[in-house]
């Protein structure tokens, strides 16, 4: 009960968060860039070419992990590539930046700590599990249900 109650607000929390980045990053919502931008900023900044490629693939690993936690569905898959996303954040981007950025240009570069702190987030989703108010837990359960209910071979 109590791991159901914990996993409640760190699922609302990424979804919130990657819901406004994905959003931003595929479809310019939120004031965000869009996908041409982010494609711009994926090769140049990150050097991940090609950039329109990972820009598509951290808008729908962002966006649709978004969806995913928020309903609970395939929640630890999702949750898994949040954590790599964030990942591959920290080590083409924020990483050189150090933990939390300071100095005049501290307003465009930000330091790796929201980055470490949404991919910790991502892994206590990992390792628990979306808990009981989630699709994961609908079907689990029904699984279990039909299984009891089965005749014997």
């Amino acid at each position: 009960m109590g791991t159901d109650i914990a996993v409640v607000p760190v699922r609302i929390v990424l979804v919130w968060i990657f819901i406004y980045y994905g959003a931003g990053k595929l479809f310019g919502a939120f004031d965000g860039p869009g996908i041409h931008q982010t494609a711009r900023f994926m090769a140049s900044t990150a050097h991940l070419h090609p950039g329109g490629l990972f820009a598509f693939v951290a808008g729908v690993i962002e966006f649709g992990g978004a969806l995913a936690l928020a309903l609970g569905l395939a929640s630890r898959l999702a949750a898994l590539a949040l954590f790599g996303d964030q990942v591959v954040a920290m080590v083409t981007v924020t990483w050189a930046h150090g933990l939390s950025s300071s100095g005049p240009a501290s307003s465009t570069t930000a330091g790796y700590e929201l980055n470490l702190a949404l991919a910790a987030m991502a892994l206590v989703i990992v390792g628990l599990g979306a808990g009981r108010p989630s699709l994961d837990a609908i079907i689990g359960r029904r699984v279990r249900a039909g299984s009891n209910t089965d005749p014997p071979p």
